[in-house]
């Protein structure tokens, strides 16, 4: 449980992690015989267990969304700007909870994780996922937390695409939807961004097919360039401008100057790179951008996103940001559609941003109202 904590925080946290023995059959028709999740929680889960409100993280995102696992952690979790007393998911009135995925490296299993078949890591051998085996898994921990129906599910790009998945799979036990920045499906310009990025870590000398562990070794460089390719995905060609322009983190034009010449947006790139790789796991990369790639919310119903959401029962918030070029307005616009042709209860704003894709992570105070508002709306 949280500590006490100042204005706006859930304060200090610790993650959770339960095993379940209960074999889970994926969608490939690989089987995972037991598994561990980590999860943290925030606020209060109230008598009827009405008020629960789960959080699907994106790609690189994990457990710690909100709080400080210690009080001298540099930043909170990665969604501590929307998740707190008195924010957009006020822990007030809900009780969050926010998991690793399986495929995940920070607790939950995964490739990094023992196969117990073998007594060695999973590695390359690790099944390949689909957003719905992430979906089924959550299930299974909201049974666990005796949760039967969630007040929403919410996700902001991979986590929504998850959000969706949920409002079809398991139609009686949501509330409310809320889909931010995401998409029914990838384009083949965003697959060929994900592509590119793995073909960066699976060309590194050290990956070994996937096996590197057994190596002792890890493809370090391959995984930076592959954030790298990523990260200027997620960022605005307008906000890249307004952060970096053309400054220079060292050396100069001058005539006659042989100094090597460094951007800063070079030097930020590096640093990104450099920090990400040290702390995910690559096989989990290559893993979880292809379940992004293979995710197509219509495939299965005529490839009609309308009669796939006619499966679903709960009210939807679809939310984009207007320079976001990986999942534009467009792409939003899209979902809101099919949800109006399938007679579905929908709220839909753009939100001016010049942060990209990053945008539903930073702080923007119309954001925050127009999802504020939405919450607060929320039955409990």
């Amino acid at each position: 449980m949280p500590h006490s904590h100042p204005t706006g925080s859930v304060g200090i946290v610790t993650p959770s992690t339960q095993r379940f023995t209960d074999p889970l059959i994926l969608a490939n028709g690989d089987v995972l015989e037991e598994y561990d999740l980590v999860y943290e929680t925030y606020g209060t889960l109230n008598q009827s267990a009405s008020n629960a409100v789960l959080i699907c993280h994106a790609l690189s995102g994990h457990h710690h969304a909100a709080g400080k696992h210690s009080p001298d952690d540099r930043k909170p979790g990665w969604w501590d700007n929307y998740i707190g007393p008195g924010k957009a998911i006020d822990t007030d009135r809900f009780f969050v909870v926010s998991l690793n995925n399986l495929g995940g490296c920070h607790g939950s299993t995964g490739p990094v994780s023992i196969n117990p078949k073998t007594g060695k890591a999973w590695g390359a051998t690790f099944p390949r996922l689909r957003v719905r085996d992430w979906v089924h898994s959550q299930a299974k921990l909201a049974d666990h937390l005796g949760i039967d129906t969630w007040a929403a599910v919410i996700g902001g790009s991979l986590g929504g695409m998850q959000a969706m998945r949920w409002s079809l799979e398991y139609p009686d036990r949501l509330r409310h939807c809320a889909v931010i920045a995401s998409a029914m499906k990838l384009s083949a310009q965003n697959i060929a961004f994900n592509e590119t990025a793995r073909q960066a870590i699976m060309s590194d000398p050290d990956f070994h097919d996937g096996d590197y562990l057994e190596f002792d070794t890890y493809p370090k460089h391959g995984l930076s360039i592959a954030r790298m390719i990523g990260h200027i995905t997620y960022l605005s060609g307008d906000g890249m401008g307004e952060k970096f322009g053309r400054e220079l983190r060292k050396g100069n034009f001058n005539l006659g100057e042989r100094d090597l010449v460094e951007f800063e947006i070079e030097s930020y790139l590096r640093y990104q790179g450099e920090r990400f790789s040290g702390t995910f796991d690559a096989n989990t990369y290559i893993l979880m951008t292809r379940a992004l790639d293979y995710f197509d919310l219509s495939r299965e119903y005529g490839n009609d996103p309308s009669q796939a959401f006619a499966q679903s029962k709960c009210k939807f918030l679809v939310l984009s940001f207007s320079s976001d070029w990986r999942f534009s307005p467009q792409r939003s616009k899209e979902i809101v559609d099919a949800l109006i042709a399938a007679r579905k209860p929908v709220t839909y704003a753009e939100i001016e941003s010049s942060h990209g894709h990053d945008a539903f992570l930073v702080p923007n105070a119309r954001y925050h109202d127009v999802f504020s508002r939405y919450m607060q709306q929320i039955t409990i």
